[in-house]
């Protein structure tokens, strides 16, 4: 009998899915805190007198981490217990928020986001492939949707409710709640999670061997190409929210809920729909970022223009994710461990040099030639896409 079979069939139905709620809240947390410099890039920036470019380094930062550290982390925790290890990031990432709520210098608030790309890259490596050995493999798939529903959903609940806390309360409470919201994720993985015996360390070889494959290098370069039009602009949505269209930052937290919530429905549509074809899911994702993000510096201008936009682009948002998790686990189905990590890497990786080179286009040229830029490298992986064979 398989450490795997232990694992799902000494289960309780109900304690497998509270396990299953517990790694989503977990992701969620993480979520959260990469993503919630962008609600709060401008007080952020205020306060320490930097260029929102500069301040952009805060959503830089933990995606570049997290890259090295999901194979880094994986391939050095070897066989030690999953449940073990997941709880201890919960601990450091803990620790990070109340070091980003207590900065008194910008490279305070940088060593934290050091730790939090530590964090998101392992426990994102090793938590989003956990779904059949919680639930079983007949409720693998839907409970996969449920684990990736934490990245729309961090947009829909976790960045709105902290940039409103952070324009009552400051931008240095926000990361307060979010270190006490934390704690309370680690007692309930320590309470919900089983022992997680390693099913076999992943090794460094096996990831090279997995990046030799057609399939995973397709995989890379739509993942790298989609996000990085994203994260390149979204990171700088809340300034042109503030320039272009002149909303107001009470209203800027229900437009982002609202993007948040269709992203959630975008996750569990493109849930189903991958089912049928993930490379017409995929595409058809990449396109709608491509067009919302193109109109929105000519159409941003009006709030309700803004606004649409900004359904579209949350909707096709929330499907990516899930989307490109399915395409690497699809690629290496006997080394899902594996396929989390090269998931992770890239998608983080890309995430910050979004980030990063946005903050350049933003300093240099400006918020609407960026939000341009980004479609037309989202237009690119619907070009790649197209040529690709059905998945």
């Amino acid at each position: 009998m398989t450490a795997s079979t232990l694992d799902t069939s000494a289960r309780t139905p109900l304690k497998g899915w509270l396990a299953v709620l517990a790694v989503t809240l977990g992701i969620f947390s993480l979520v959260t805190t990469e993503i919630l410099p962008i609600g709060l890039l401008t007080p952020i920036g205020e306060d320490f007198r930097i260029t929102p470019g500069t301040a952009g380094l805060t959503m830089t930062l933990p995606g570049f981490l997290a890259a090295l550290a999901a194979p880094a982390v994986t391939v050095a925790a070897g066989r030690l217990d999953r449940r073990i290890l997941l709880c201890a990031l919960m601990v450091v990432l803990a620790l990070a928020d109340v070091l980003a709520a207590t900065a008194q210098a910008y490279w305070v608030v940088l060593v934290s986001r050091v730790l939090v790309g530590l964090v998101i890259g392992a426990f994102w490596a090793i938590g989003s492939g956990l779904a059949a050995r919680l639930v079983g493999p007949g409720h693998a798939s839907r409970a996969t949707a449920v684990i990736f529903s934490a990245v729309p959903l961090g947009s829909v609940l976790g960045v709105p409710a902290g940039t409103f806390v952070g324009e009552l309360f400051g931008w240095r409470a926000a990361f307060a709640a979010l270190a006490i919201f934390t704690i309370g994720v680690l007692v309930a993985l320590a309470w919900a999670l089983p022992p997680l015996p390693s099913e076999g360390a992943t090794r460094l070889g096996v990831l090279r061997e997995l990046t030799r494959e057609r399939a995973t290098r397709l995989g890379l370069l739509v993942t790298v190409l989609v996000v990085l039009a994203h994260f390149g602009t979204y990171t700088y949505v809340t300034p042109l929210l503030r320039q272009v269209t002149q909303v107001s930052p009470e209203l800027i937290t229900v437009f982002l809920l609202v993007y948040g919530t269709a992203g959630i429905a975008g996750n569990f549509v493109a849930g189903a729909a991958i089912a049928r074809d993930l490379r017409l899911t995929f595409l058809t994702a990449a396109g709608l970022i491509g067009v919302a993000t193109c109109a929105l510096p000519f159409v941003g201008d009006s709030k309700a223009g803004a606004l649409v936009l900004l359904v579209v682009w949350g909707f096709a948002y929330g499907a990516v994710p899930v989307c490109s998790g399915t395409w690497f686990a699809r690629a290496a189905p006997r080394a899902p461990e594996a396929a989390s990590v090269l998931f992770t890497s890239s998608f983080q990786a890309t995430l910050s040099a979004g980030a990063l080179l946005g903050g350049f286009v933003v300093d240099w040229v400006s918020i609407p030639t960026v939000m341009v830029v980004g479609g037309v490298l989202a237009s690119l992986a619907v070009g790649v896409l197209s040529r690709a064979r059905s998945a």
